[in-house]
C-alpha cells in the first residue's frame, strides 16, 4: 500500500479512532453523553433504533480508546452509569460541530445531489434505452 494513510497492511491507530468516534452510533452516543451520564437503557432510548448488541460494542469501544467512562456499581439490580471522559467530551464537541455543520448544510447538499442526479439522467436513460449518449 502506498499513501499516507497506509501503514504496512493495517490501518493507521488514528484511522482506527476516527472509524470508532464517526461510526454510526459512535456519533450519536458521543452527542448524547455531552448532556449528562446515562444508564444503559435511558442511552439507547435516547439514541433511538440501534440494538443492545451494537450500542454494547460502540460503548466498549469509545471506551477502550479512553473516550467512554463505565461506572459499575455494586448494588442490586446492578447498575451502570456511561459518561465521556475528558477526552471523550473533546471528541463529542468536534463530532457535534460537524453535525451541526450537516444540519445547517443540508440544502446545500441537497442542491447537490439534485443537480448531480439531473446530470446522470440522459446517461441513465441511455443506457436502459440502449441509444448512445
Amino acid at each position: 500500500m502506498v499513501g499516507k494513510y497506509a501503514v504496512a497492511e493495517g490501518m493507521c491507530p488514528y484511522r482506527l479512532v476516527l472509524e470508532h468516534i464517526t461510526s454510526r452510533w459512535g456519533v450519536l452516543v458521543l452527542i448524547e453523553l455531552r448532556e449528562r451520564p446515562y444508564r444503559f437503557s435511558e442511552l439507547r432510548r435516547a439514541i433511538g433504533r440501534v440494538s443492545e448488541k451494537m450500542l454494547t460494542q460502540t460503548l466498549q469501544t469509545l471506551e477502550r480508546d479512553g473516550l467512554v467512562h463505565r461506572d459499575a456499581k455494586p448494588v442490586i439490580p446492578p447498575r451502570v452509569d456511561y459518561s465521556l471522559t475528558d477526552l471523550g467530551r473533546e471528541a463529542a464537541e468536534q463530532v457535534l460541530a460537524l453535525a451541526m455543520w450537516t444540519e445547517h448544510r443540508m440544502d446545500d447538499v441537497e442542491r447537490a445531489r439534485q443537480a448531480y442526479d439531473e446530470a446522470r439522467a440522459p446517461v441513465a436513460e441511455a443506457r436502459e434505452t440502449g441509444r448512445p449518449d
